[in-house]
This record gives C-alpha cells, structure tokens and sequence, in this order.
C-alpha cells in the first residue's frame, strides 16, 4: 500500500529542518573527513593551501553527497523498497522515511535532489576552472556514480554492486579534493585513498543486512540479498583486514610517510565490529545497531588518523 504523499509547508523553518534531515546529514561526515584527507595529503606536500578552494571543495562534496542521499530516497520510493521495509534500523538503515511517513512528497523529493545535485556540479566547474581540466573529469565521474548507484536504467546498488560503486566515489572525493590545491594528480592521495574507501564500503555492506529481506521483496538484488548473512560478515572482515594491510604495504613501499602506520588504530574497532556481525547476523534488526556504529566510527577514524599522518612529519 503506497503511504500518502503530503508536501510540507512552504516557507517555514520546520520544512527547512525537513529538507535538511532527508539529507540524512548523520552520514555525511565521512565525505567532510574524505575531503579532509585529500586536502592534508596536498597540503603536506608543500603546494601551498587555498582556504577558500578547500571550503567550496568541502562544501560541493557535501551537497553531492547530500543529493545522492537524496535520489536513493526518491528510487526506493519507486520500487517499493522503503515502503516494504518494517525492520529498518533507524537512523541507519531504510532510508529517512519522510515520504512513507507522509511528511514530503515523491515529487518534492526528487526536485530536492536534483538542486543538491545541480548546485554541486555548477560550482564544481567553476572549480575546474580555478583548479584544472582533470577535477572536471573527477567531478563528473562522481556524478555519474551519484546517479547510476540509484536511478535507472543502471541501478548498481540493485545489481549487487553498490559496495564498489560507493568505494570509487569515495576514492575520488579524495583525490579531487587534493587536485583542487595540488592541480595535478598524484600518487599519495590516490594510494591512501584506497584504505578509506574501503571501510566506507562497509557501512554501506553492513547496512544492507537489515534491509534484505524488504530489497528482496521488490527485487532489489543488493549484495547483501546474493549472500547468506554469515558469508555477509566474512566478506566484512575480509575487507577490513585488506584496507588495513593496504596502508603496511603502502609504507614498506615508501609511498605514504612512515607515520600513516597510526591509521592501524582502527584494526580493533574493524575486528570488533566484524565479530559483532558475525554473531548477529542472523537476527540483524535487534542485535546489529552497535556493530553498524563501530563501522561508521572506523571509517571516519581511519581518514581522520592518515590525514593527521601526513602532517607529522611536517610538525
């Protein structure tokens, strides 16, 4: 049964608040801590720094992200996703809900995300512009994966590609970001950016298993609806432990300094996340909250700690 769809009330600060919370700002940090990373990572190596560069960087990441979040709300609400979803961990999982629940129209949604998307590709060319051809290249391919991951006729996420779609786009928020000051391409920010992205799959990867059952209902055939829970936290752990021996080979290989080896200090909260999947696969929506949580703070600690890296030798 489809939820009735009420358009907010215009010009009030309550539909402010609503199209800011349908944005779900709660994961939006790890765009802010990717950004991050690639502006240090330039930054560190004596290109100077352009603080006004760096804020609209920040910013047009943010509103792509933002959109995209957006859009997936929008798609799911087509094909019946989020409608379907009862068991959805919440604020994590399901989307935010606001068209189920009746507070925000299909229509609005869509128009929303398409001027969060719009606004953060005008400003990226103007960025371009200032910075070189190749952000242009970047910019348009996280467009791109914007709306394939969701919206037909790609539909990734649907495809059981999801997991790779969000690891390339948070891939090149870091080496856009450091192209926006560096102006070129290089190989810090493209190697350190690996690790980082790698645990960003993995929220989405986790985030998944509650929402199976629903996704499978509609046929939305994510990675998590291909494989059994338990196969689920394998591949989880197999992650973390790739992204972490990603950063010791990058080390004994001279390409990062030898201080991102603190980006390690996440290996704990990965395996103890992991361990937790495995043990509540089987019944997700009770038991699986605090394994989500440990995952978002190890992504965004992991960033966080090979961003500060790369100014320690500089200090």
């Amino acid at each position: 049964m489809t939820t009735p769809q009420v358009a907010p009330p215009k010009g009030t600060l309550g539909t402010w608040r609503l199209y800011w919370r349908m944005t779900r700002p709660g994961f939006l940090s790890i765009t802010a801590v990717g950004c991050a990373l690639g502006l240090v990572s330039a930054a560190a190596c004596g290109c100077g720094f352009d603080w006004v560069r760096a804020s609209i960087t920040v910013l047009l990441a943010l509103l792509a992200h933002a959109g995209a979040n957006v859009l997936n709300d929008y798609c799911d609400e087509l094909n019946g996703a989020d409608a379907a979803n009862t068991g959805a961990l919440l604020p994590f999982t399901g989307g935010s809900r606001f068209i189920q629940n009746g507070h925000v129209s299909a229509q609005d949604t869509h128009r929303w995300a398409f001027t969060l998307l719009g606004i953060s590709a005008l400003g990226g060319m103007w960025l371009a512009l200032q910075s070189g051809g190749g952000l242009l290249l970047v910019g348009l391919a996280g467009m791109a994966f914007a709306w394939a991951y969701s919206a037909p006729p790609f539909k990734l996420m649907s495809r059981g590609l999801g997991e790779l779609t969000v690891a390339l786009a948070w891939w090149l928020v870091v080496i856009g970001a450091d192209y926006s000051q560096r102006g070129h391409f290089f190989i810090i920010p493209a190697y350190v950016g690996v690790s980082f992205a790698l645990l960003i799959s993995n929220i989405l990867l986790i985030n998944g298993l509650p929402d199976a059952p629903s996704d499978a209902s509609v046929g939305k055939r994510t990675l998590a609806t291909r494989m059994t829970p338990k196969g689920l936290a394998c591949v989880y752990l197999f992650i973390v432990l790739c992204a972490h021996a990603w950063v010791i080979v990058g080390v004994w290989l001279l390409i990062p300094p030898t201080s991102a080896l603190w980006a390690l200090i996440t290996l704990p909260t990965g395996l103890l996340a992991s361990w937790q999947l495995y043990k509540h696969a089987q019944t997700p929506a009770v038991n699986l909250r605090p394994a989500i949580v440990l995952t978002i703070v190890t992504a965004n600690l992991h960033g966080v700690a090979l961003a500060i890296s790369m100014l320690l030798p500089h200090l």
